[in-house]
């Protein structure tokens, strides 16, 4: 490799939103154990993973048996995995791969990381062609090139045929009062004020019309990203960007957020919004969820699925939520679907400390292979799909238990349990036989909605939730990609800056929402006042040349 200085980096987590790769640093390669040889890596993930059975799975049982490799896995149960991560950079005990996540660039600046490149070159040719024309896009900086990540939490040519997030209301409630119109906060609004007004309690229990989960970073997914969705921005973390100068601040600054946020504090005067939004954890939102008395959301599905699920196991599925796009009025379109291109990121990366990073790297490879993905994302042929007229196709049983039994189907099966492990195909992309490599197509996605989704789309006139939605055509793609999982130097005072602006936000966002309506300017300017005398004002100088250099490496022109 070539000799070169290497700037310290580390991820900014600035979402919810892998799994990450890095640098050998001049350590002698140990010989590869050959083909299906029984071996077993140790992997550490920095996110949570309640269905891990340790591959005693169907599918993990068939990834040993095809390659002979078993994992000995710990996964996160909070905090991202900041201080088990810090732990191994400080000791220098690390786990043979690792999903580490916003906390990589610890691992890099320890050394702990080994450059992907030539093992992928040499030994990957699966994820080589995976990758092809996004490989600039693996890269870990325009100062180092090395390819510390192969990036899972993005699908390579990604389509999405569904929307699983957005504002979310109940079938019983929209089919009571009619299936009206849900366009603007006004609208959904009224539709929660109505359902409670005639309904003030649900199962002996007061009726909740709006609930927030502001419980650690998912203050960010349900209390402070749906103000930039409302508005018409695209999801950048903490930052809007000005797609033409590439100029970024904290999204907050702009004036008609300040108006989201307002209409939060209407709800929460109103009565509208539970005044335990802000000190209720995650369990004890979902736990609400799970009662049925929740009326309406503003989250993504993954953040409220066990809940919901719950609901679909006690034959509440008419409980469960539909999706809408709502905006602060209808001058604004919601960008959920605006392309960001193939988006590198978060993903996994094999150690220093592996014992064999060949048989990794091929193993990493045999999961982005087309026997992989299809083992991956449909299972067993014979168990959990069938061949018909050489279509893929899940029986009703196996569909049946996958659509209302969730939980207990992943923890037995491991269907979707290994997609982050290693890089893959996105939705609607086809495979060798022209089936797609994953279940999310629209006739699959249809056929998993219960009835009471049916019901509500047919009553929109749509057949999925996505159609309700601005399509991706109607936005340019964004050159940047993700702001979100951008690199940021270690050395400079951008993170000390960071910090306290999320301090402040997530002190006072809060604080403005609870506040009465004759004090919420006063608070809403205070915090904007407080960002910039924190140092916001140079963070988000930095953060624009970070988004213009980025622009540059994918552009080939490093």
């Amino acid at each position: 490799m070539l000799s070169r200085k290497i700037a310290k980096f580390t991820l900014i987590p600035l979402l919810s939103l892998s799994l990450l790769a890095g640098c050998g640093g001049g350590k002698e390669t140990p010989a590869s154990s050959s083909g299906t040889d029984p071996i077993t890596f140790t992997f550490f993930g920095a996110d949570s993973s309640p269905q891990w059975n340790h591959m005693k799975d169907e599918i993990g049982q068939e990834i040993i048996k095809r390659t002979g490799v078993t994992l000995d896995a710990e996964y996160a149960i909070s905090d991202g995995g900041k201080d088990r991560i810090s732990l191994m950079a400080a000791s220098g005990d690390y786990p043979d791969l690792v999903s580490a996540k916003a906390e990589v660039a610890k691992l890099v600046d320890a050394g702990a990381m080994l450059d992907l490149t030539d093992l992928i070159n040499e030994h990957a040719p699966n994820l080589k062609k995976l990758y092809g024309p996004y490989m600039d896009r693996l890269k870990y900086s325009l100062e180092d090139p090395s390819i510390y990540v192969i990036p899972s939490y993005a699908g390579v040519d990604q389509t999405y045929f569904d929307a699983t997030g957005g504002f979310e209301i109940q079938h019983r409630v929209l089919k009571e009062l009619g299936y009206p119109e849900v366009k603007t906060l006004e609208d959904f609004e009224n539709v929660l004020r109505a359902y409670k007004e005639k309904h003030p309690t649900i199962d002996g229990q007061p009726t909740i019309p709006l609930t927030l989960d502001a419980d650690d970073w998912r203050i960010m997914i349900t209390v402070t990203n749906p103000a930039f969705q409302a508005t018409g921005a695209p999801d950048d973390g903490e930052y809007y960007i000005d797609p033409q100068t590439y100029e970024a601040k904290l999204h907050y600054k702009r004036p008609e957020e300040k108006e989201y946020f307002r209409w939060l504090n209407k709800m929460y005067n109103e009565g509208l919004l539970d005044k335990e939004s802000f000190v209720q954890k995650s369990d004890q939102y979902k736990s609400k969820i799970a009662s049925g008395r929740v009326l309406g959301l503003i989250d993504q599905e993954w953040g409220y699925q066990d809940a919901e699920n719950a609901l679909k196991t006690a034959g509440k599925e008419d409980a469960t939520y539909a999706h809408f796009p709502v905006t602060l009025s209808e001058e604004y379109k919601d960008r959920t679907f605006q392309s960001a291109g193939f988006t590198s990121g978060y993903g996994v990366g094999i150690t220093t400390s592996c014992k064999d990073p060949v048989r990794a790297i091929k193993f990493l490879d045999f999961l982005a292979s087309e026997e992989g993905q299809v083992l991956l994302n449909w299972g067993i042929e014979g168990k959990h799909y069938e061949m018909k007229d050489g279509k893929r196709v899940i029986p009703e049983d196996v569909l049946n238990e996958k659509t209302n039994n969730a939980t207990s189907f992943q923890k037995n099966t491991g269907i979707d349990l290994y997609t982050l492990m290693s890089g893959h195909y996105g939705d609607g992309v086809k495979d060798s036989t022209g089936n797609y490599y994953t279940t999310k197509f629209p006739e699959q996605i249809v056929a998993s909605y219960s009835e009471p989704e049916k019901e509500t789309l047919k009553a929109y006139g749509v057949e999925t939730w996505k159609e309700l939605f601005p399509d991706k055509e109607e936005f340019p793609v964004k050159p940047w990609g993700a702001a979100y999982n951008l690199t940021v130097e270690t050395g400079s005072n951008y993170h000390v800056t960071f910090e306290k602006t999320q301090d402040i936000i997530r002190k006072r966002i809060p604080e403005a929402i609870l506040s009465s309506p004759e004090s919420f300017d006063a608070a809403y300017d205070g915090m904007l006042q407080e960002l910039d005398a924190a140092g916001a004002v140079k963070m988000e100088q930095e953060y624009t040349q970070l988004i213009k250099d980025r622009v540059k490496l994918w552009s080939g022109q490093s």
